[in-house]
């Protein structure tokens, strides 16, 4: 088949990624789809129904799509750790301002739901709705049945590691998530060589682990913007599907006839349907985007011993030094994309977009402290925060103040929550059991930050 002329571009990323784009069609209104898994954006033109696909959602409105990085067109991650969720939803908002998008339909297929359900929980302005094609909060959960265990996931890693952009494993793929098409050949041979193009197996192997530790559940009852989910009913992970359904406030779910997990394969046209239906609806009465309430991590910091320490330096002193104290937070915070929501005697309170952002700044925080004689302590949760003006308020908040009222001099403590979302990015941690935390219900489990070295 021929290839389509449709140029790629390309948008520089605040740690200068340079992340491929195309945007086809025209309209009112954007939409940027979020693929599963692996793909190159110019390759995947040569499957004929993928390709009438692109251009049936191009008819929609504006189509936007990119290669993840590390991926395809987009750089690639020579001496730096795979991506990590957080860099790839700085993707996409690198590449929405490149095309001067304010806000889009985010489609995301199978993984690239994760992606999708992050950046509109983190970012309400920037999105106009929500399509989730077969998401999974967590794929790798030990108490759902559909979740696949660790030999599975080994057994995954091993064929990835073996065939990887072989005839033999993508034929294998092929009939497993779209049976229908699985004598197909065009496809599986697209099918490879796109696993060839998309990048090496160890890519994909750290993809997959990617996937494995990741959990994205904090964000779903985040997610206040319209969406759709759609699930076909031969699949065995529809309880999984209908969990993430149940989880955002609003969420319609729709199950369409048919067995195969691909979009691709079985009936693409209905999904397309509905999808077209869904965003035509939004064109002509877009909803009222609730920016009251966003996914947030919240960092607190206080100050160990700071009355013995403020009555040997005296008052002069100490106002002195806590003086230079809060201007290197603020400093600190700003440098990591942070905000200094607060400062209240010897504490601070801040709020960041993405978790690792919010470690590293923590890290470095407490470095900057010591060298001053002073001895802090840090405590950081991922979770669903009220806007009130320049504040931020709800349990979530609670939650970080009462994590760091429990931390050591020169500790940093992160809740379960923050754990999961920044697996891949260079972070160790140590368990430190479960808490109960006062005024809070529940039993909370938290992790000491033990280093990392991931990229500012």
């Amino acid at each position: 088949m021929s290839r389509v002329n449709v140029e790629s571009r390309y948008a520089r990323t605040i740690d200068g990624m340079h992340v491929a784009y195309q945007v086809t069609g025209a309209g009112d209104v954007d939409i940027v789809l979020l693929r599963a898994w692996v793909g190159d954006i110019e390759h995947e033109w040569q499957e004929p129904v993928l390709a009438r696909m692109l251009r049936r959602l191009g008819s929609m409105g504006r189509l936007i799509r990119l290669d993840r990085r590390g991926m395809g067109q987009s750089d690639r991650m020579i001496y730096r750790p795979p991506a990590t969720i957080e860099e790839r939803l700085d993707d996409i908002r690198a590449v929405l301002d490149a095309v001067g998008s304010k806000r889009a339909v985010l489609i995301g297929l199978a993984d690239g739901s994760s992606l999708a359900s992050l950046f509109a929980a983190m970012h309400p302005d920037r999105t106009l709705g929500l399509v989730l094609y077969e998401p999974v909060a967590r794929s790798s959960n030990p108490d759902s049945p559909w979740a696949p265990n660790a030999e599975q996931f080994a057994a995954s890693i091993a064929a990835i590691r073996a065939g990887w952009g072989t005839r033999d494993l993508a034929a294998r793929w092929v009939a497993s998530g779209g049976p229908s098409r699985a004598d197909d050949e065009h496809l599986i041979e697209w099918f490879a060589e796109q696993q060839r193009r998309a990048g090496s197996r160890e890519d994909a192997v750290a993809l997959v682990e990617l996937q494995r530790d990741t959990d994205i559940s904090v964000a779903l009852p985040a997610i206040h913007v319209p969406t759709l989910v759609l699930t076909r009913q031969g699949q065995e992970d529809n309880a999984a599907v209908r969990a993430v359904a149940d989880q955002i406030p609003g969420a319609r779910l729709l199950t369409l006839a048919g067995v195969d997990q691909f979009v691709i394969a079985g009936d693409t046209d209905a999904v397309l349907r509905e999808i077209e239906e869904f965003v035509a609806q939004l064109a002509r009465s877009p909803a009222e985007t609730d920016t009251d309430r966003v996914l947030a991590t919240v960092l607190f910091t206080d100050i160990v011993g700071s009355t013995a320490r403020a009555t040997e330096l005296g008052d002069r002193a100490w106002s002195e030094l806590m003086g230079r104290h809060h201007g290197s937070l603020r400093r600190i915070v700003a440098a990591h994309r942070g905000r200094v929501v607060d400062t209240s005697g010897d504490g601070m309170f801040a709020s960041f977009d993405g978790p690792g952002r919010a470690i590293r700044c923590s890290m470095e925080v407490v470095r900057d402290a010591n060298e001053l004689g002073l001895g802090l302590r840090a405590g950081l949760h991922t979770g669903e925060c009220e806007v009130a003006g320049d504040n931020l308020r709800g349990i979530a908040v609670h939650i970080g103040a009462r994590v760091a009222s429990l931390a050591d001099r020169s500790e940093i403590l992160v809740t379960q929550t923050v754990k999961d979302l920044v697996s891949g990015g260079g972070f160790q941690f140590g368990d430190r059991g479960s808490h109960q935390l006062k005024g809070v219900p529940g039993e909370w489990r938290l992790y000491v930050v033990a280093g990392g070295s991931a990229p500012a």
